[in-house]
């Protein structure tokens, strides 16, 4: 990636805060509207920024400790060029991330990649998921999603197959982010996916089953004022059912904004309001490289319900510097209750370092 395109990155992200991009119109995010699939788990082109997300536990079919995986695709509408009819022109940009949780080495294995769409080398489609950029992409095939992912460290390709429809997370799908309406995003989760694929380590490539976790989630507009980070969870329960629950903070690591979604394994899905959802940390790790300090030990209450959340491992710190310029903590956890695991599933934090910045 040019070093211009990366500075286009960073400002499409708001990494700089007001940049070149803030006088252009992006499509507003609207109480009311329906989402509706297929269409919708398409690229929304007319949207500053949008990503598709998946994160998941996989076994090896011979035993051993289980390894965690993510794979994020960004599209960002940068308000760059948006008159200009040249191929050239940084319109729209893709961001990539991925990374294999390993606790036999310890820390994170993990890569990114950027470009600028045009030219074949990235893209999205509109009417189905199907994100890629160079030989790394994320599609849906006949009913499954499709993740190929090549790196210097690892590599994978996996079959990710839904067992039910989306879970619509906030009203239908509107996740409101603060009070004020106009801070919200478009939101769903395909929790319970069904993992089958291969993954290369050391040269070595063998079979992988899990479970997975796939987020897509699209807005235009920056995080509400005062917000520092945020702290998230997708679990898919022992049961069948599933979890999403986040919170906003400020730079005090107090709350601004919570919310949570319960599927049952009947399918029915329930939205908790923020009053209903506290995120309580209990123990700091410090990253060796970055000197950030993350929580690695959580206490989480919904509604009348305690939860702790017991992380694969401490060091899941991700650096991507050279994409989205972000710095932050990606990992694979365990829900626990009553001391007695009932799911498993990713949990991120950002903003421990520097604010995180979107919009």
């Amino acid at each position: 990636m040019q070093r211009r395109d990366f500075l286009v990155a960073l400002a499409g992200l708001g990494v700089f805060g007001r940049d070149a991009a803030a006088t252009v119109e992006f499509a507003p995010v609207l109480p009311g509207r329906r989402l509706s699939f297929p269409a919708d788990h398409g690229a929304h082109p007319d949207f500053r920024i949008e990503w598709w997300y998946a994160t998941g536990w996989l076994n090896w079919p011979e035993g051993g400790s289980p390894l965690g995986f993510q794979i994020t695709f960004f599209r960002v509408q940068t308000g760059i060029g948006k008159a200009n009819a040249s191929a050239f022109a940084p319109r729209q940009l893709i961001l990539a991330h991925a990374a294999l949780a390993d606790p036999a080495l310890g820390r994170l294995r993990h890569d990114e990649r950027s470009a600028r769409v045009g030219f074949g080398r990235a893209g999205f489609a509109t009417d189905r998921t199907r994100v890629w950029v160079d030989d790394w992409r994320f599609e849906q095939q006949a009913g499954s999603y499709r993740a190929v992912v090549r790196s210097a460290e690892f590599a994978y390709a996996l079959n990710l197959v839904p067992n039910g429809p989306p879970m619509l997370n906030g009203s239908a799908g509107f996740s409101p982010k603060a009070a004020d309406p106009r801070h919200a995003s478009y939101y769903y989760s395909r929790p319970q996916l069904k993992v089958e694929g291969m993954l290369t380590l050391a040269g070595k490539t063998r079979a992988v089953s899990g479970l997975a976790w796939l987020d897509h989630e699209w807005s235009s507009e920056e995080l509400p004022p005062g917000a520092q980070g945020w702290d998230w969870i997708g679990i898919n329960l022992a049961d069948g059912g599933a979890l999403m629950a986040f919170r906003l903070r400020d730079a005090t690591d107090a709350a601004l904004w919570s919310a949570a979604t319960f599927r049952q394994a009947d399918g029915s899905s329930r939205n908790l309001p923020p009053t209903a959802v506290i995120f309580e940390a209990l123990r700091q790790w410090r990253s060796p490289r970055t000197g950030i300090a993350y929580p690695v030990e959580w206490r989480v209450r919904l509604e009348q319900r305690l939860f702790g959340l017991q992380v694969l491992m401490d060091d899941q710190e991700l650096d991507s510097r050279r994409s989205t310029g972000a710095i932050y903590w990606e990992g694979a956890v365990r829900l626990l209750e009553d001391e007695r695991e009932v799911g498993r599933g990713y949990l991120e934090m950002t903003g421990y370092g520097e604010k995180m910045r979107l919009g």
